[in-house]
Protein backbone atom coordinates (compact mmCIF):
# COMPACT_ATOMS: atom_id res chain seq x y z
CA UNK A 1 0.00 0.00 0.00
CA UNK A 2 1.31 3.48 -0.55
CA UNK A 3 1.01 6.53 2.22
CA UNK A 4 -2.52 7.55 0.52
CA UNK A 5 -4.09 4.15 1.42
CA UNK A 6 -3.06 4.03 4.38
CA UNK A 7 -4.38 7.56 5.07
CA UNK A 8 -7.55 6.37 3.65
CA UNK A 9 -7.14 3.19 6.37
CA UNK A 10 -6.98 5.62 9.17
CA UNK A 11 -9.64 7.30 7.84
CA UNK A 12 -12.30 4.53 7.55
CA UNK A 13 -11.23 3.74 10.96
CA UNK A 14 -12.40 6.70 12.45
CA UNK A 15 -15.27 6.72 10.15
CA UNK A 16 -16.20 3.57 11.85
CA UNK A 17 -15.46 4.59 15.38
CA UNK A 18 -17.81 4.56 17.97
CA UNK A 19 -20.02 7.38 18.85
CA UNK A 20 -19.15 8.42 22.24
CA UNK A 21 -22.66 10.27 23.34
CA UNK A 22 -22.52 13.48 24.89
CA UNK A 23 -18.86 14.10 23.56
CA UNK A 24 -19.15 16.74 20.81
CA UNK A 25 -19.10 14.35 17.88
CA UNK A 26 -15.64 11.92 19.50
CA UNK A 27 -15.70 8.31 18.51
CA UNK A 28 -13.57 5.65 19.48
CA UNK A 29 -11.44 3.34 17.65
CA UNK A 30 -9.59 0.09 18.18
CA UNK A 31 -6.69 1.53 19.15
CA UNK A 32 -4.58 -1.95 18.58
CA UNK A 33 -5.62 -1.32 15.21
CA UNK A 34 -4.77 2.18 15.03
CA UNK A 35 -1.28 1.48 16.60
CA UNK A 36 -0.61 -1.45 13.62
CA UNK A 37 -1.33 1.04 11.01
CA UNK A 38 0.68 3.47 12.15
CA UNK A 39 3.49 0.91 12.07
CA UNK A 40 2.58 0.30 9.10
CA UNK A 41 2.77 3.40 8.04
CA UNK A 42 6.35 3.74 9.74
CA UNK A 43 7.60 1.02 7.77
CA UNK A 44 6.89 1.99 4.72
CA UNK A 45 8.54 5.50 4.95
CA UNK A 46 11.97 4.64 4.31
CA UNK A 47 10.82 2.83 0.97
CA UNK A 48 10.27 6.88 -0.26
CA UNK A 49 13.98 8.26 1.79
CA UNK A 50 15.69 5.61 -0.21
CA UNK A 51 14.11 6.30 -3.23
CA UNK A 52 15.18 10.01 -3.01
CA UNK A 53 18.69 8.47 -2.24
CA UNK A 54 19.15 6.29 -4.70
CA UNK A 55 18.32 9.61 -6.98
CA UNK A 56 21.19 11.35 -5.80
CA UNK A 57 22.86 8.42 -6.45
CA UNK A 58 22.24 8.39 -9.87
CA UNK A 59 23.26 11.90 -10.15
CA UNK A 60 26.47 11.35 -8.56
CA UNK A 61 26.70 8.49 -11.42
CA UNK A 62 25.42 10.81 -14.22
CA UNK A 63 28.17 13.08 -13.64
CA UNK A 64 31.16 10.31 -13.03
CA UNK A 65 30.04 9.40 -16.58
CA UNK A 66 29.85 12.92 -18.03
CA UNK A 67 33.71 13.32 -16.45
CA UNK A 68 34.71 10.00 -17.94
CA UNK A 69 33.65 10.86 -21.08
CA UNK A 70 35.24 13.90 -21.33
CA UNK A 71 38.47 12.97 -20.23
CA UNK A 72 38.47 10.38 -22.98
CA UNK A 73 37.52 13.12 -25.38
CA UNK A 74 40.02 15.18 -23.77
CA UNK A 75 42.84 11.72 -24.10
CA UNK A 76 41.80 10.84 -27.47
CA UNK A 77 42.23 14.63 -28.81
CA UNK A 78 45.60 14.89 -27.02
CA UNK A 79 46.86 11.61 -28.74
CA UNK A 80 45.90 12.94 -31.90
CA UNK A 81 47.51 15.80 -31.69
CA UNK A 82 50.95 14.36 -30.59
CA UNK A 83 50.59 12.31 -33.81
CA UNK A 84 50.06 15.40 -36.30
CA UNK A 85 53.22 17.22 -34.36
CA UNK A 86 55.46 16.32 -37.09
CA UNK A 87 54.04 18.95 -39.85
CA UNK A 88 53.44 22.78 -38.33
CA UNK A 89 50.04 23.15 -40.10
CA UNK A 90 48.54 19.93 -39.16
CA UNK A 91 50.39 20.74 -35.67
CA UNK A 92 48.37 23.83 -35.35
CA UNK A 93 45.05 22.56 -36.93
CA UNK A 94 45.15 19.68 -34.50
CA UNK A 95 46.20 21.79 -31.31
CA UNK A 96 42.83 23.93 -32.45
CA UNK A 97 40.40 21.29 -33.22
CA UNK A 98 42.06 19.53 -29.60
CA UNK A 99 40.84 23.03 -27.56
CA UNK A 100 37.44 22.87 -29.22
CA UNK A 101 36.75 19.12 -28.11
CA UNK A 102 37.75 19.94 -24.45
CA UNK A 103 35.62 23.26 -24.81
CA UNK A 104 32.68 21.28 -26.19
CA UNK A 105 33.40 18.42 -23.28
CA UNK A 106 33.59 20.65 -20.73
CA UNK A 107 30.15 22.35 -21.89
CA UNK A 108 28.43 18.55 -22.25
CA UNK A 109 29.99 17.96 -19.28
CA UNK A 110 28.61 21.42 -17.46
CA UNK A 111 25.45 20.48 -19.31
CA UNK A 112 25.07 16.93 -18.13
CA UNK A 113 25.80 18.10 -14.22
CA UNK A 114 23.53 20.90 -14.57
CA UNK A 115 20.28 18.83 -15.66
CA UNK A 116 21.46 15.98 -13.36
CA UNK A 117 21.25 18.59 -10.65
CA UNK A 118 17.94 19.82 -12.23
CA UNK A 119 16.39 16.21 -12.22
CA UNK A 120 17.59 15.66 -8.86
CA UNK A 121 16.02 18.62 -7.35
CA UNK A 122 13.11 18.03 -9.18
CA UNK A 123 12.47 14.15 -8.35
CA UNK A 124 13.46 15.19 -4.60
CA UNK A 125 11.39 18.18 -4.56
CA UNK A 126 8.35 16.20 -5.78
CA UNK A 127 9.49 13.65 -3.11
CA UNK A 128 9.73 16.06 -0.51
CA UNK A 129 6.22 17.86 -1.28
CA UNK A 130 4.91 14.32 -1.75
CA UNK A 131 6.33 13.54 2.03
CA UNK A 132 4.86 16.88 3.08
CA UNK A 133 1.34 16.36 1.83
CA UNK A 134 1.41 13.07 3.33
CA UNK A 135 2.39 14.47 6.59
CA UNK A 136 0.06 16.97 7.23
CA UNK A 137 -2.83 14.75 6.18
CA UNK A 138 -1.51 12.40 9.08
CA UNK A 139 -1.04 15.61 11.39
CA UNK A 140 -4.85 16.86 10.24
CA UNK A 141 -6.25 13.09 11.24
CA UNK A 142 -4.48 13.30 14.74
CA UNK A 143 -5.91 16.45 15.24
CA UNK A 144 -9.61 15.43 13.90
CA UNK A 145 -8.93 12.90 16.57
CA UNK A 146 -8.22 15.31 19.13
CA UNK A 147 -10.62 18.15 19.09
CA UNK A 148 -14.23 17.47 19.48
CA UNK A 149 -16.75 18.03 16.45
CA UNK A 150 -19.10 20.77 17.19
CA UNK A 151 -22.29 20.29 16.01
Amino acid sequence: MNMEDYLDVLGDMIDQGWSIPLSGGKVAVDSAKVKELLEDIRLHMPTEIRQAKLIVADRSDIIAKAKAEAEHIIHTAEERARAMVAQDEIHRQATLRASEIMEQAQTKSREMRRAATDFAETVLKNTEECLSGSLNEVKQARTALRIPKKQ
